[in-house]
């Protein structure tokens, strides 16, 4: 009987005390969130860490995720680095958190890091047209138009007439040599962008 009774202060306990228990700590959260954007705001990116650090949990994705964002901000790299790994490790097929962990990577010019984050975010995603894009933008930028022209073209067959991927696609068919693309490329363009100086550009070299 006394067993019972235990049983029974214990049920009542978690019933009663738990919840209470719950809504301050998701109280304490919103509250560290909120001043941690006001100080954001303000450019004080060190307090606005400072304000999620009093709660933090290292299991917690949210709070990984935007401490790995004001890091990046205040120019600690290496520590965004640190808190973006962490969010993703949490989140395997978050986009966001490999989006994130690449601005760092992008600042310290660890390049084929960048590479195989946007390569895996295309292996779990393969339509995702800004890792496609910004791919492409890597290969470009390293003059490999060979790997970059599939991701452009890529761009471009899922928005036929969005500006960057179309003079992307123009630019990069020009460097491979193949000129009748990259002219109708560049007149399109010159459709969405009348007048467009890079694809004037473009198109003055081919004549």
């Amino acid at each position: 009987m006394e067993f019972l009774k235990r049983i029974v202060i214990i049920i009542l306990f978690a019933i009663l005390v738990l919840p209470t228990f719950a809504q301050v700590n998701q109280t304490a959260l919103e509250e560290a969130f909120s001043k941690s954007y006001v100080q954001e705001k303000s450019g004080d990116f060190s307090a606005a860490m400072d304000e999620l650090k009093k709660v933090y949990s290292e299991d917690s994705y949210e709070m990984n995720l935007r401490l790995g964002w004001l890091n990046y901000n205040a120019g600690l790299f290496d520590e965004a680095i640190i808190f973006y790994s962490r969010a993703q490790k949490l989140k395997p097929y978050s986009e966001e958190a490999r989006f994130g962990l690449i601005l760092p990577k992008s600042a310290l010019g660890k390049w084929d890091d960048v590479i195989a984050i946007y390569t895996k975010i295309l292996e779990i995603n393969p339509q995702n047209t800004v890792a496609l894009y910004r791919l492409g933008l890597v290969y470009y930028g390293r003059k490999n138009y060979n790997k970059a022209y599939p991701l452009f073209k890529k761009v471009v067959d899922l928005y036929p007439f969005g500006y960057d991927g179309m003079l992307m696609l123009g630019w990069t068919s020009y460097f491979l040599g193949n000129n009748n693309e990259a002219k109708v490329l560049f007149n399109k363009v010159k459709l969405y962008s009348p007048g467009d100086k890079s694809a004037n550009e473009g198109l003055k070299l081919i004549k």
